[in-house]
């Protein structure tokens, strides 16, 4: 039997790892021996290195001074964001429409081979409506804008601006239960989330990383940027802006999708680092390098050869199948109606209940391989051609909404089931490399579906609630 002695020993033991728990889950610990340590190796360096040009040092410091304030920091941040966004959309659309008009062009003459030659209907059809066309409006929507976003990010990270986002988003990540790296994958996922999947290697604690795979969905990749480009600029911004004003409206319609992301994001990972994935978050030592100017032409070349180029070139060879897939299915009739048609019709009470339809659900179901196809897959199935629509068609695509009954509040949760359903096929297949375990790569596209599902429903329920619709 313990004496009165040991036992107050041990309780007063119990007090101070309690005590010590409480400091370091508040992160105060932690940051004031960090900081220690950065003060004594501050004071070495000051001592024993020389600067050659400390204007340039002085004027580095300035710098970080606002756009890693806790004032300036976040609005500046976002605001280069937004920005990066009005480019890419206000350079994008020219392009886009000149690849389509060219792939039109191209089309008539292959359909006038296949007339000359007699080839029998369904050829065509498989060939040209089916598999030329999926592949010629994934290139057409998604080479012009990949060619101005990722460009642009690169010259950012070539200038040295990302590690300073990476320094303000660690704040929020590590209340989060997060790792402050996860803002560098976050960013890579704007591109591809198949990429940012592996990007994560760079977090070394396996629970951090693991909450940095989990969420990574929850950043608009390129293949959903075409979607949601073109719902808000058709349905989220008002009919009278025009030009320039529209293409801004755009812009801060996406920004807010995209904070809704980083909202998600950030909850996601709060609610699994105390459940499922529970621990305390580590620290790490973010190096800031200078600023430097960056490379411009070299920079371009080489993130348009090693990303643009690669995510596109992926997207055709998945996108090409799933052109075919679609035809046939929009072809084969049963009981008078196509497989598309019967598909939509069982999925359409369940849509409605998200403020969708059935043909919605049946898009993003056969959209699985590449988030790219998921728009033109729609468009077929509301048009009931058999084919993909016509790249031509652009501009009656509101019209083509409108006569299915669309209002303000499809275009919206079709925005955000897109935001937030279940990853793409590349990326899950790359999720389950780099996890090893299936359970985690089925988790990873069941948690967002079930939040893409309740999120719609939500809001469908209060416009519904409310009148609004």
């Amino acid at each position: 039997m313990e004496s009165p002695h040991a036992i107050n020993g041990h309780d007063r033991i119990d007090s101070l790892f309690a005590a010590a728990k409480k400091l370091a889950d508040r992160g105060g610990v932690r940051d004031e021996i960090v900081s220690g340590i950065y003060g004594v190796s501050a004071g070495i360096c000051s001592e024993a290195v020389t600067y050659q040009d400390k204007k340039k040092l002085s004027s580095t410091y300035k710098l970080d001074s606002i756009v890693t304030s806790r004032l300036w920091g976040f609005p500046i941040m976002f605001a280069g964001l937004g920005l990066v966004f009005w480019i890419t959309i206000a350079g994008a659309n020219y392009p886009s429409g000149w690849l389509a008009s060219l792939f039109s062009w191209i089309e008539g003459y292959l359909t006038a081979g296949f007339t000359a030659l007699h080839a029998p209907d369904w050829l065509h059809g498989v060939l040209v409506l089916g598999l030329y066309r999926g592949t010629s409006w994934v290139i057409s929507v998604m080479l012009p804008p990949m060619m101005i976003f990722f460009p642009v990010f690169a010259l950012l990270e070539n200038f040295g601006y990302l590690p300073r986002v990476a320094f303000n988003m660690d704040r929020l990540f590590k209340k989060s239960g997060g790792h402050g790296k996860q803002a560098l994958t976050m960013s890579m996922g704007f591109g591809c989330n198949a990429a940012a999947i592996l990007s994560t290697r760079i977090i070394e604690s396996p629970r951090e990383r693991m909450l940095a795979i989990l969420t990574n969905n929850f950043v608009p990749c390129n293949g959903r940027w075409p979607t949601l480009i073109l719902l808000s600029s058709m349905f989220m911004v008002g009919a009278a802006t025009t030009g320039a004003l529209r293409t801004f409206s755009t812009a801060l319609v996406l920004m807010g999708i995209v904070l809704i992301g980083i909202i998600v994001t950030l909850s996601v990972s709060w609610v699994m680092s105390r459940t499922a994935l529970r621990g305390v978050p580590t620290h790490y030592t973010l190096e800031l390098p200078p600023y430097r100017r960056p490379q411009i032409w070299k920079t371009i070349v080489r993130s348009s050869k090693e990303k643009s180029l690669n995510v596109l070139t992926r997207a055709i060879i998945v996108a090409a199948p799933a052109g075919i897939i679609t035809w046939v299915l929009g072809n084969i009739m049963v009981g008078g109606e196509s497989v598309l048609n019967h598909m939509a019709a069982f999925f359409d009470p369940f849509a409605q209940l998200l403020g969708l339809d059935g043909f919605i659900i049946m898009a993003f179901i056969l959209g699985l391989p590449a988030n790219e196809i998921v728009l033109p897959i729609l468009l077929m199935g509301y048009m009931s051609s058999g084919a993909m629509v016509d790249i031509e068609g652009l501009g009656s695509i509101k019209d083509i909404f409108l006569s299915h009954g669309w209002t303000w509040l499809t275009a919206l949760n079709m925005m955000l089931f897109s935001l937030l359903h279940y990853p793409c096929g590349t990326t899950l297949v790359n999720i389950y490399k780099e996890t090893k375990s299936m359970k985690w790569a089925v988790l990873s596209a069941v948690i967002p579906l079930a939040i893409a599902i309740s999120v719609t429903f939500a809001v469908a329920t209060l416009a519904r609630l409310f009148g609004w619709v």
